[in-house]
């Protein structure tokens, strides 16, 4: 599977983006997805995930009420919805996805198979 990241770019605090993540390949129907980030000096850390049923979606403290994931299995596209963004939201975000990936592990980076390229984002003040 290979996944394409986009929709990074500047925006002001408050506003919104929406990330998009296109895999190809193979289909991502049965694969537990995710978004992580990583802030400069610092480990990737996970921002969102969706289970591989996709009924059930997570998030971290710090986004939720904010971001929003969100697969579509037809377009074979995971996208992460990020309103109200604030400056501390800014670096550099990627997609995850393995079909393996069990509920306690959703959030660990250590769990996925597959990753996207990363796209930046930026939130001005």
């Amino acid at each position: 599977v290979q996944l394409q990241a986009s929709g990074g770019g500047l925006v002001q605090a408050g506003g919104s983006l929406r990330l998009s993540c296109v895999a190809s390949g193979r289909t991502i129907s049965t694969y537990a997805m995710g978004w992580f980030r990583q802030f400069p000096g610092k480990e990737r850390e996970a921002v969102a995930a969706i289970a591989r049923s996709g009924g059930s979606s997570y998030y971290a403290d710090s986004v939720k009420g904010r971001f929003t994931i969100s697969k579509d299995n037809a377009k074979n596209t995971v996208y992460l919805q990020m309103n109200s963004v604030k400056p501390e939201d800014t670096a550099v975000y990627y997609c995850a996805g393995g079909q393996r990936v069990i509920q306690s592990a959703l959030f660990s980076n250590r769990a996925y198979d597959y990753w996207g390229q990363g796209t930046l984002v930026t939130v001005s003040s």
